[in-house]
């Protein structure tokens, strides 16, 4: 690990709040092949901390991967859930419509035969 960090000394005084709120938690994971982890994004879980919930999301992670980057989608996605688009819900909504389009479209072909 990184140790202690004086993050005062470091980054200086205005990089420290006295307050704040946790908005997400955003937990790095290993990968590993023999894990099955969600990659829609459609199971909620929550972490208690001081005994209120606070969303948090499991991101499988590999050596060499972007954490800055990763994190990052990861804080703008849960932010565009917060102000109502939530796009593994339009995902699969389109998803649905396609597989009933295709399933229209091979019924009619079939029908025609």
């Amino acid at each position: 690990g990184l140790g202690i960090i004086d993050v005062m000394n470091l980054f200086g005084a205005g990089a420290v709040r006295e307050d704040t709120t946790i908005s997400l938690i955003v937990h790095l994971e290993n990968w590993t092949p023999d894990k099955t982890f969600d990659r829609l994004g459609s199971g909620e879980q929550t972490q208690l901390i001081f005994d209120v919930p606070v969303p948090k999301i499991t991101v499988p992670v590999k050596v060499g991967r972007n954490l800055a980057i990763i994190i990052e989608v990861a804080a703008m996605n849960f932010r565009a859930k917060s102000m109502g688009y939530d796009a593994t819900k339009t995902f699969e909504k389109n998803l649905n419509h396609l597989i009933e389009h295709n399933e229209e479209t091979d019924q009619n072909s079939s029908g025609d035969k």
